[in-house]
C-alpha cells in the first residue's frame, strides 16, 4: 500500500531552519504531483507548497513565499520543504501529500497522506 512518511519536524526559535522530509513507498513516486500541507489548531488544511512531477512547475502559498522551498528526489522517492526564517504563525502540524495531475489546493482532491510532522515555532 501507500505510505508517505514525514519527518524533520521539531520546536525551533524564530529565525530557525528546519527541513522537513517526506519518504514515499508503494507508487509510482516519479509520475505523482507531491505536496506539502500544514494545519493548525482551529484552523482549515492549507497547501504551502507544491511540486509536479518533474520538478518544473511549483506553487507557494504566500505565507511561504521567500522563505519555503520544495524540492523532490524522484531517486529517492523523497520530497523535501526547507524553511528558513521561520515564525510563530508556521506552527502546525506539516502533512505531506502526493496526487496525480496538477497541484490544487483543494485537500480533498489529494489522494495520498502522511501522518504529518509537528512544527512549533516559539517567539
Amino acid at each position: 500500500q501507500v505510505q508517505l512518511v514525514e519527518s524533520g519536524g521539531g520546536l525551533v526559535q524564530a529565525g530557525d531552519s528546519l527541513r522537513l522530509s517526506c519518504a514515499a513507498s508503494g507508487l509510482t513516486f516519479s509520475s505523482y504531483t507531491m505536496g506539502w500541507f500544514r494545519q493548525a489548531p482551529g484552523k482549515e488544511r492549507e497547501l504551502v507548497a507544491g511540486i509536479i512531477w518533474s520538478s518544473t512547475n511549483e506553487y507557494y502559498a504566500d505565507s511561504a513565499k521567500g522563505r519555503f522551498t520544495v524540492s523532490r528526489d524522484n531517486a529517492k522517492n523523497t520530497v523535501y520543504l526547507q524553511m528558513n526564517n521561520l515564525k510563530p504563525e508556521d506552527t502546525a502540524r506539516y502533512y505531506c501529500a502526493a496526487r496525480p495531475g496538477l497541484i490544487t489546493r483543494e485537500p480533498a482532491s489529494w489522494n495520498y497522506w502522511g501522518q504529518g510532522t509537528q512544527v512549533t515555532v516559539s517567539s
